[in-house]
């Protein structure tokens, strides 16, 4: 469910956007939304077209790229996918740690 606050919010930047540059609607939003950022992609697609109604973000397309969280290996430092019920490296066998990649939340780019 706080997916439609933040949905609300892309919608008003995206439409002070398209005020500041004189445009009368906006065509593209592109977001980034990592995995473990704590926002479900798909319920933002969901709640978009119910909140961008009668604004200028009406039939708006919103591309969203996903990105996957990664782990660092505490060995040889690579960056790699995570396995179910395993941290391992698969490059070393190495110790893989969090990192932030899969947490990003941000507009990439807005079109009018």
């Amino acid at each position: 469910m706080h997916e439609y606050p933040i949905t609300r919010r892309i919608i008003e930047i995206a439409q002070e956007f398209a005020i500041k540059n004189e445009a009368d609607k906006v065509k593209v939003i592109n977001l980034v939304v990592g995995d473990y950022s704590g926002y479900v992609a798909s319920s933002i697609e969901l709640y978009f077209d119910i909140i961008a109604e009668g604004s200028r973000c009406e039939h708006a397309r919103l591309n969203i790229e996903r990105v996957k969280p990664l782990l660092k290996c505490s060995l040889c430092e690579e960056y790699f996918e995570r396995k179910p019920y395993s941290f391992s490296c698969p490059s070393c066998t190495g110790e893989g740690r969090p990192t932030e990649i899969g947490q990003e939340f941000y507009i990439r780019s807005i079109e009018v």
